[in-house]
């Protein structure tokens, strides 16, 4: 369908590079359109549906969304309420969703919606939806603390009539087919974070060297070059476990753990390095002139998007057997 067939190892490459860009809001538009919004059509959508969407997404004719996401359900997507009723050969799409990136400029929606009243875990699918059909708002582009260069719309249904053979795989599989590409969107995350921090270090050791404070350089404090040592290390050590997992998942093994655990650090640690290096940049830290500044709040999503710290912690736990009995 126009992409090069390799394995994902090159996704995380390619998502390694792209913290070259000195923002974080294009790279994370950039990972919702290959490995967001894309990976259940790729592997459980019909042929037609791959020509009609999958294609053109590939060749950047079309700009994808996830409409996964609600005001009531972020990380616990179980509890949506976006409903898609079967009527004949058409599903009527009723409901809203909210934090959608991209969702302002969008050409279609991988949106996941209640099909039946079923159990949570099997009532949903997982269908195509064209963004110009009658009945769908963009209520508003969300004004963000970061990632300012990436839209995020809130998005309202109402009678959305789409065709039932938009439905990707089969009908009550949308949040099995949801929880496998969170795996590769969280592991994608994690790359797209290695490259600015280390560069914000590397920011922060040329700019406190030249920066005068009582007669010395504010790098010659043993306080600062020891903390910039320590932040590299652990660097280093998040993009080890990233590596790991990487190939682990691409051998066919299930790396729900280890992909958690690297997007909790990630998450963490991109805290941890913007505000410990922020401080050392003093008065000029807190202007928008310079790159630490902007990765303060851009990378601040990290803690909160594809699953929060605290989802992430209770997976880890379940993956241990340590989660308390109900």
């Amino acid at each position: 369908y126009g992409g090069m067939g390799l394995d994902f190892s090159y996704n995380i490459a390619v998502a390694e590079e792209l913290g070259n860009i000195r923002c974080g809001g294009i790279p994370m538009a950039i990972g919702v359109q290959a490995g967001m919004a894309t990976p259940a059509l790729t592997r459980f959508g019909s042929d037609e549906l791959k020509k009609q969407f999958l294609a053109p997404t590939i060749a950047g004719d079309f700009v994808a969304c996830l409409g996964i996401s609600e005001p009531g359900a972020g990380s616990d997507v179980a509890n949506i309420k976006t409903t898609a009723v079967r009527k004949g050969d058409e599903y009527v799409i009723n409901g809203g969703k909210m934090w959608i990136t991209s969702g302002s400029q969008a050409d279609w929606m991988c949106l996941l919606a209640n099909t039946s009243e079923g159990p949570p875990h099997r009532n949903k699918s997982l269908i195509c939806l064209p963004m110009n059909l009658p009945g769908i708002h963009v209520a508003k582009k969300i004004d963000k603390l970061g990632m300012r260069s990436s839209d995020t719309a809130q998005i309202f249904f109402e009678n959305v009539k789409v065709p039932s053979k938009n439905l990707i795989g089969e009908e009550g599989k949308g949040f099995t087919y949801q929880m496998l590409q969170f795996q590769e969107e969280r592991l994608w995350g994690v790359a797209t974070v290695l490259t600015p921090l280390e560069t914000i270090i590397q920011e922060t050791v040329d700019y406190t060297r030249q920066r005068k404070v009582f007669d010395q350089s504010v790098l010659h404090n043993q306080t600062v070059h020891f903390r910039l040592a320590e932040l590299a290390t652990e660097v280093e050590l998040l993009r080890s476990l990233l590596h790991r997992a990487v190939a682990l998942y691409v051998e066919g093994n299930d790396v729900t753990k280890y992909a958690s655990m690297a997007k909790l650090k990630a998450g963490r640690l991109a805290r941890e390095v913007t505000d410990s290096c922020l401080q050392f940049w003093g008065g000029m830290g807190f202007t928008s002139e310079v790159l630490v500044s902007r990765f303060y709040r851009d990378l601040r999503l990290m803690s909160i998007g594809g699953g929060t710290d605290e989802t992430m912690l209770s997976i880890i736990c379940k993956y241990m057997e340590i989660l308390p009995s109900k």
